[in-house]
């Protein structure tokens, strides 16, 4: 008999599911150290242009094709030509890399919220971060064993991820109804407090006046394009596997555009509660903005906790709600990076869902552990370079081509319009075949240029290219193996 596949509790249930996904630490993580590096307003302009010209038409596409063909990626792709099979391999791939290092962020976040008791980083923050918490090393070369409490922060954390999917998405369906309102309630409390403070205009006007001199840097414009492709999930499988547990007849646009708009709103949402502890930080400190921090992945875990411990008042209570939505939002976007993955091998080999969380956990934790070293950091950094700016923006670009021209774009479109309470005009066709793939190619040109020309963040070009580009070619020797593989027979 063949296999009932599983299915959303409700179309409530898959919308808070796709914006648990979306919504994530892209948003109160990424999104603002990435806006903050690129000059504050002048990142705002080039996100929303992304967000229109590639986020919402491609989110579509992926909810759409999921839902159509009944499959994750491998399976979607494969669905259209059997040689493309790899293809969705690869982009499911990214989402496993991407939960792998994405561990790391919640490791660090735990080690925080036990510290929040005590407020332990008050004398140096940075150092605390640098010293005691990573306990950095001197550069890539230098590795270093694992450090016990992140090892401890990741258990924690694949545990918790185990937990939820071992049910397949029955159990995820119960999960986001508390997991993605919570850490929005978190971040209102959070603005509330910032904007009482003295100095948070001055964060809020860097946040929101663009200095266009800026928009001439082709790293803004892939930094946009890469937020919008990590934040919405696309480009990784992740909304493929969702779109294929919706009913035959589920609706699809609306759902998508609602996804799309909730997730770059909330972006927007937590920016306003970061650029306001960064605008009194620099107040109390007697700098300008742009320079309270050097940003990167770090802003979180420095420039935040050093803002709450200088708060009039109530800064444990700060410093645990700030990391507790942290976390919230960190497991939402974890277990569905895992689903983008495991869905192909279920639908391929039949694999059911509690063992393929298992099997999924106690191979991605020990690959995690690098991250744990102490030269953990700079490896983190490279993979999470390479993956979003090149990797995503790559497999977006590849799969608007395949949608585009490879595949009746046109009857895809008529059929979403069919089950869609939102009609999609000839613009979402002119989007995906022309506008998208024109925009992602320049960037990466563009970018591409750059990266041979300069070495990121001055790491050795050996350790870019093999955390780098090395992560990106196995994963292409991954996809091309496991879509030779034969499974078993289609439900």
């Amino acid at each position: 008999m063949p296999e009932q596949r599983d299915r959303w509790h409700s179309r409530t249930a898959f919308i808070m599911a796709a914006v648990g996904s979306a919504v994530g630490l892209g948003n109160v993580w990424r999104f603002p150290y990435v806006a903050y590096q690129s000059g504050g307003g002048a990142f705002l302009i080039p996100y929303f242009i992304a967000l229109f010209t590639a986020g919402i038409p491609m989110l579509i596409l992926e909810m759409g094709l999921g839902q159509r063909m009944q499959r994750g990626a491998p399976g979607a792709f494969g669905s259209i030509r059997k040689g493309l099979e790899w293809f969705g391999w690869w982009a499911a791939g990214l989402s496993a890399v991407i939960v792998i290092y994405y561990s790391t962020i919640l490791a660090w976040a735990w080690v925080y919220l036990w510290h929040s008791f005590e407020l332990a980083w008050s004398a140096d923050p940075e150092g605390f971060f640098a010293r005691e918490v990573l306990q950095r090393s001197s550069g890539p070369a230098e590795i270093g064993a694992p450090i016990w409490y992140l090892v401890l922060g990741m258990a924690l954390t694949w545990t918790a991820i185990w937990l939820i999917l071992r049910k397949g998405v029955r159990s995820v369906s119960k999960v986001v109804m508390i997991t993605v309102p919570l850490p929005l309630v978190l971040l209102a409390v959070m603005l509330v407090r910032g904007l009482t403070l003295p100095g948070a205009m001055d964060g809020i006007a860097y946040y929101l006046t663009p200095d266009f001199s800026k928009l001439a840097d082709p790293q803004i414009w892939l930094r946009a394009y890469g937020q919008i492709f990590f934040s919405l999930s696309l480009a990784s499988g992740v909304m493929i596997g969702y779109g294929s547990y919706l009913g035959k007849k589920a609706e699809v646009t609306n759902s998508a555009l609602i996804t799309a708009l909730a997730n770059c709103g909330t972006s927007f949402f937590a920016g306003f509660a970061v650029f306001s502890m960064l605008g009194y930080l620099a107040k109390v400190q007697g700098l300008p903005v742009p320079e309270v921090t050097n940003g990167g992945p770090g802003l979180a875990f420095v420039t935040y906790p050093l803002a709450i411990l200088k708060l009039p008042a109530l800064s444990t209570l700060f410093g645990l709600i700030f990391f507790i939505t942290l976390l919230t939002l960190g497991v939402d976007s974890a277990f569905a990076l895992q689903e983008a993955f495991t869905t192909g091998i279920h639908d391929k080999w039949k694999v059911k869902p509690e063992k393929l969380a298992w099997v999924f956990a106690v191979v991605a934790f020990p690959l995690a552990l690098i991250f744990t070293t102490k030269g953990g950091f700079y490896w983190f950094d490279i993979v999470d370079k390479w993956v979003n700016d090149f990797g995503l923006v790559t497999a977006g670009l590849l799969q608007a081509l395949i949608i585009g021209y490879l595949y009746d774009i046109k009857g895809f479109r008529d059929y979403l319009n069919s089950i869609s309470e939102v009609k999609l005009g000839n613009w979402w066709i002119w989007m995906l075949r022309y506008v998208t793939p024109l925009a992602l190619s320049i960037t990466l040109i563009l970018n591409l240029q750059n990266e041979f020309t300069e070495t990121y963040e001055g790491y050795p070009r050996w350790a870019t290219t093999l955390g780098g580009w090395g992560t990106l070619f196995a994963l292409a020797v991954l996809g091309y193996f496991l879509s030779r593989g034969r499974g078993k027979e289609s439900d």
